[in-house]
């Protein structure tokens, strides 16, 4: 199975936020290549929150180009077989936990479709949960300004909306 088929079907199975699930669905759709960063009518991306609930924490990365602090992640890769595969590779490479990091079961916990500049136009992110173990060492990568853990009260006051709606899903599922 391709890349693309596991995102369908990723898709299909995910039964919240409807409207948006569509909007991804007729996306690949259109675009065969639409999991890929050349799309540039957009591209998914797959994304995972690291999260610490034994201490009641959540780690972000201050993103280089952004400037942002945001959950880890990025582009899909031709090595990706899954979207589950691809959060869970951007969140070891971009938090520096190489070992314990598991995705926390149900699939997908939120999609977030955002503009991006030109020459492509959306990142149509689905976003994960990834639980670390409570002695997790995060080492910063070079694609971060800064990497920290922040309680989970702490959140809203560093990170934008769709990380903290993405942080709120989350410890729903918990």
């Amino acid at each position: 199975m391709s890349l693309y088929d596991d995102a369908v079907l990723v898709l299909k199975g995910y039964e919240d936020q409807p409207e948006l699930r569509d909007v991804y669905l007729e996306h690949l759709a259109a675009h065969p290549d639409g999991m890929y960063k050349p799309c540039q009518a957009g591209h998914l991306t797959s994304s995972a929150l690291v999260i610490d609930p034994s201490r009641g924490r959540v780690l972000l990365t201050l993103h280089k180009k952004l400037g942002m602090w945001l959950q880890m992640g990025g582009h899909c890769e031709p090595g990706d077989t899954t979207l589950e595969a691809a959060a869970l590779r951007e969140a070891r490479e971009e938090s520096g936990i190489e070992t314990g990091l598991t995705l926390l079961p149900g699939g997908p916990v939120r999609l977030d479709r955002h503009p991006i500049p030109a020459p492509c136009h959306w990142h149509l992110d689905v976003q994960y949960a990834a639980l670390a173990p409570a002695d997790a060492t995060a080492e910063i990568s070079d694609e971060s300004l800064d990497l920290r853990w922040f309680a989970y009260d702490e959140v809203a006051g560093v990170a934008d909306t769709s990380v903290v709606q993405l942080l709120e899903s989350t410890l729903k599922r918990l």
